[in-house]
C-alpha cells in the first residue's frame, strides 16, 4: 500500500479518534473522519493480545490486502480498522466478509462501484 493511502500519525489517529464516528463488528471496530481528498486513508490496529508479532503482521497484511482488493469501492475519506480478539483465527475469506460487513455498516464500503484493479 502506498503511503498516500496510509494514517501514520499520531496527530491524524487522534482526529480521527476525538472527532470521527465509529463502527463495530464482533471481529472489528472502525473509526472514520470526512475529510475532502483525492483517495482513502487508513491505519490499522492489532492489538498485542492477538498474538505475538508474527501474528500480528499477518493479521494486518490480510486488512491491506482486503482494502487494496477493493480500494475503487472505498469512499474518499480517513478511517482507521482495529482488530478485535479473534481475528487471528479467522480465514482469509472469513476476514474479508467480516472486515466489508462493518466497512458497509459504516458506509465506507460502497457495493455499486467498479471493482477493476488500478494500476
Amino acid at each position: 500500500m502506498k503511503k498516500s493511502y496510509r494514517v501514520k500519525s499520531e496527530k491524524d489517529f487522534n482526529a480521527i479518534f476525538k472527532v470521527g464516528q465509529s463502527f463495530a463488528n464482533r471481529k472489528f471496530v472502525i473509526y472514520k473522519l470526512e475529510k475532502k481528498q483525492k483517495h482513502f486513508r487508513v491505519g490499522i490496529s492489532v492489538s498485542k493480545k492477538l498474538g505475538n508479532a508474527v501474528m500480528r503482521n499477518k493479521i494486518k497484511r490480510r486488512i491491506r490486502h482486503v482494502l487494496i482488493t477493493h480500494k475503487l469501492k472505498l469512499a474518499t475519506l480517513d478511517f482507521v480498522v482495529i482488530a478485535r480478539k479473534g481475528v487471528e483465527i479467522l480465514t482469509y475469506p472469513e476476514l474479508e466478509q467480516n472486515l466489508l460487513h462493518v466497512l458497509k455498516i459504516a458506509k465506507i464500503y460502497q457495493e455499486g462501484l467498479s471493482c477493476e484493479k488500478e494500476k
